[in-house]
């Protein structure tokens, strides 16, 4: 650019740029997608288990607690992993670092035994681990209490 002066020249001047850049903006995008599509497969027990209906409310903490399901052939797995009853104290202690303190939950089909569920629970509570509770699926909305006698 020359910086000579006069009638026929004119000063060049720059007009700011109006464009997004979007390159940054999908970058950050992609890493949380890629973020998102590893840790949601970890957020859900594998185990397919047909949880009893039930009115209580729902519990909400900021960690994620041990999961034990037994499912509709009365296999207990711990986590995603089949563990045989007898190995289900040492796979806790080994999990929970014996910690008895550790929130553990019990899944059970509602078309499994009521006295298996009750062998895995007890295990569990004989082996020092005190804070164990029963999942139990939410009934959908507007959904009555009574049933239809036809």
């Amino acid at each position: 650019m020359s910086r000579a002066s006069g009638p026929g020249h004119r000063r060049r001047t720059y007009k700011p740029l109006s464009e997004i850049n979007v390159t940054p903006f999908v970058d950050v995008m992609l890493v949380l997608l890629i973020v998102f599509m590893v840790t949601a497969p970890l957020l859900t027990v594998g185990v397919p288990v047909d949880l009893p209906k039930a009115q209580a409310k729902a519990i909400a903490e900021a960690e994620e607690p041990l999961v034990i399901s037994v499912n509709a052939q009365g296999q207990v797995f711990v986590q995603d992993t089949e563990v045989q009853i007898e190995n289900l104290v040492p796979r806790l202690r080994a999990i929970t670092e014996n910690k008895a303190d550790t929130r553990i939950y019990l899944r059970g089909d509602q078309s499994v035994n009521y006295g298996r569920i009750m062998e895995v629970m007890g295990t569990v509570n004989v082996a020092g681990f005190k804070r164990v509770a029963m999942v139990t699926e939410l009934p959908k909305r507007g959904a009555g209490g009574a049933k239809d006698k036809n």
